[in-house]
């Protein structure tokens, strides 16, 4: 590397931290990181600070937590305050990952390269707030990471560099988010090597296949039975770390973690229990069979079919509450 650059880096989750650690190995300069404010988090509901906060800290870096960025917004002294350790930052360039908040212009245009966004999903499709979701839930058979150049509209900015990933039949977010996270890290090392050799070759966004990734509701975690049991499983694994899908009997919420589809035909309503053993918990989908193989009460652990058993009565002809009881649970 010639000369390091000096990077503003704003992010909040781990996929950003896991970006900020690659760019300070590759030998950067990072005289400020932005990051959202502490929130309550755990049983205690205590403020915890983001992963990306806490990795700064780790490497004394300055950290500003501003609640907006829009200086005509709720928070202008916030938005004054960040204004002003932009500019003193004296940035080559920003590197944007999962950050959550919205970038006004004059935030892109502080830096002389602009900002560069680490979008986990192959652009246009997934633009948006879950694209590791809903690639998963859509049954997409790749994802991958696109470095783009930002621009004032939600992920529409030019594509600079592209890499891609099978999403494997047993992946859920939380798999595919990790080796996401290691491939955004990487390819926005090398998107500023490129810069700082003149390299980067932006290319338009094509207009077709635009899809919009919404961000995940909880309200989504209530299995409709009625779909089939590949589009159940494909949620599963989707909702899995969160919110987890769920389902209701009776009383309880059980949260459905690991599921395998299996197409056979079945006459039974869907819902319907048709065996529950130490193999998973089988149950009647609009099509196919679900088997569930990791499971949970509302506060108990996570158990694997044969354990969660041990604990919970479940027998072949009880039935799950169709989705419409348990909506929003």
């Amino acid at each position: 590397m010639s000369q390091p650059l000096r990077v503003i880096f704003a992010g909040t989750p781990e996929f950003a931290a896991t970006a900020l650690a690659q760019i300070l190995a590759a030998g950067h300069a990072v005289p400020l990181v932005l990051t959202q404010p502490d929130r309550p988090a755990g049983r205690g509901m205590k403020l915890q600070a983001s992963a990306v906060k806490q990795l700064a800290v780790q490497h004394h870096l300055p950290v500003a937590q501003p609640l907006s960025l829009r200086l005509d917004g709720k928070y202008p002294d916030d938005a004054a305050a960040a204004h002003a350790a932009i500019a003193e930052a004296k940035a080559d360039v920003m590197v944007v990952a999962a950050y959550g908040l919205i970038l006004p212009q004059w935030t892109l245009d502080a830096p002389r390269l602009g900002c560069l966004n680490i979008h986990a999903s192959l652009l246009p499709r997934w633009r948006g707030a879950a694209p590791i979701h809903r690639a998963i839930e859509a049954g997409d058979a790749q994802t991958g990471v696109v470095i783009m150049q930002m621009d004032a509209c939600l992920d529409t900015g030019d594509m600079l560099l592209t890499d891609r990933l099978d999403i494997a039949a047993d992946d859920t977010t939380a798999t595919l988010h990790d080796r996401l996270a290691d491939m955004g890290g990487a390819l926005v090392v090398r998107a500023l090597a490129d810069a700082q050799a003149g390299k980067l070759q932006p290319v338009k966004q094509p207009e077709a296949g635009i899809t919009y990734a919404h961000k995940i509701d909880k309200a989504e975690a209530a299995v409709d039975w009625q779909q089939s049991a590949e589009a159940i499983g494909r949620r599963v694994r989707a909702f899995n770390p969160f919110p987890a899908a769920s389902a209701q009997l009776g009383a309880d919420t059980i949260k459905l973690w690991r599921a395998t589809v299996d197409n056979t035909a079945h006459h039974k309503p869907a819902g319907t229990v048709l065996s529950a053993d130490a193999q998973g918990v089988r149950v009647a989908c609009g099509e196919g069979v679900l088997c569930v193989t990791e499971l949970q009460r509302a506060g108990g652990k996570r158990l694997n079919a044969a354990d969660f058993l041990r604990g919970f009565s479940l027998t072949a002809g009880q039935c799950f509450e169709p989705h419409t009881a348990h909506k929003g649970h």
